[in-house]
């Protein structure tokens, strides 16, 4: 199976930046996807940024120009540079990746999420 470890949340005031990390590890293939999403309080939650193990990323509009999402293929972890914080970016991070691993001959795909990371900008 996969697990999934964030790090890099805390509290910023707004313009601030901060880095989130997502390490995978476990028993895989390869990671066709990984990406970030996020839930405010009171609020569903929201894809906010991904990238696939080709190089293809996608942002939702309210981060574009401020977020900048990275991955390390060789060391298994993506990456969300946050920059020009606002208080609306407070919410829970959850990192999130779709594996593929051999299992009896097969090959499954499963999707994995973290524990999520506190991220709070306010003054």
């Amino acid at each position: 199976q996969v697990q999934l470890v964030e790090s890099g949340g805390g509290l910023v005031q707004p313009g601030g930046s901060l880095r989130l990390s997502c390490a995978a590890s476990g028993s895989f293939f390869s990671i066709n996807v990984m990406g970030w999403f996020r839930q405010a309080p009171g609020k569903q939650r929201e894809l906010v940024a991904s990238i696939t193990n080709i190089g293809t990323i996608n942002y939702t509009d309210s981060v574009k120009g401020r977020f900048t999402i990275s991955r390390d293929n060789a060391k298994n972890t993506v990456y969300l540079q946050m920059n020009s914080l606002k208080p609306e970016d407070t919410a829970d991070y959850y990192c999130n990746a779709e594996a593929s691993r051999f299992a009896q001959g097969r090959v499954l795909i499963n999707t994995y999420w973290g524990q999520g990371t506190q991220v709070t900008v306010s003054s």
